[in-house]
């Protein structure tokens, strides 16, 4: 098993194999909320995955631990590594033998050195999965349509949480310029306020208008 980082037709391999890789998934999402019905998530979609792992550099050979014979000198390889740091072009990184192989941008490197190790160098760095962005553009006024909408929503379902010392018209004068529109606050949150106008509560959240 090996671990390269490709840039175009230039391969870098790690001379020492990590003991462990790290891939990060998870599910971006929206949460809105819609007046009184409360608050509802909308899935976006897979996040870019996080890769990290950590390995050294070692400045000399050893067959023990070491994947290839001809090793880089560990202050050249942190050189190239920093390289890819500043890029803003997409590497690839390929495990051999597994199914990873993507486009991807070194985000992180931290360096290290310790005592009684002299010349070594340890590493450990966070590559971020990339994806072209034309691939977001597909059926855009579609999505445009639909972003239009969602917008609207947010915009209908303001929400203020009520504090110490408020009344309905210092709500008012605060959110909508004018203390008179007290009731078109209470009228949206009867339920929540009561019969009287003048009984709210430090923490109600309130939906405005």
């Amino acid at each position: 098993m090996s671990f390269t980082l490709k840039d175009g037709s230039t391969s870098f391999v790690f001379p020492v194999n990590p003991e462990e890789v790290n891939i990060s998934r998870s599910k971006g999402y929206e949460t809105i909320n819609m007046l009184e019905h409360g608050e509802f998530d909308f899935a976006q979609g897979e996040k870019v995955k996080e890769i990290t792992f950590s390995s050294f550099f070692p400045k000399e050979y050893d067959k023990s631990y070491c994947t290839v014979t001809d090793i880089p000198d560990p202050r050249v390889a942190m050189n190239v590594l920093n390289t890819f740091l500043i890029s803003k072009k997409p590497l690839r990184f390929i495990i051999s033998g597994t199914g990873v192989n993507v486009p991807v941008f070194l985000i992180s490197l931290n360096s290290s050195f310790r005592g009684g190790e002299t010349g070594d160098i340890y590493f450990d760095l966070t590559l971020r999965t990339w994806r072209d962005s034309k691939v977001e553009k597909v059926g855009s006024g579609a999505a445009g349509s639909k972003s239009g909408s969602r917008t609207d929503l947010k915009k209908n379902s303001k929400t203020y949480t009520v504090k110490a010392g408020d009344s309905l018209s210092k709500i008012a004068k605060l959110e909508l310029g004018n203390s008179s529109k007290w009731n078109e606050i209470y009228k949206l949150n009867t339920k929540i306020i009561g019969s009287d106008p003048n009984r709210i509560k430090p923490g109600q959240k309130l939906v405005m208008p």
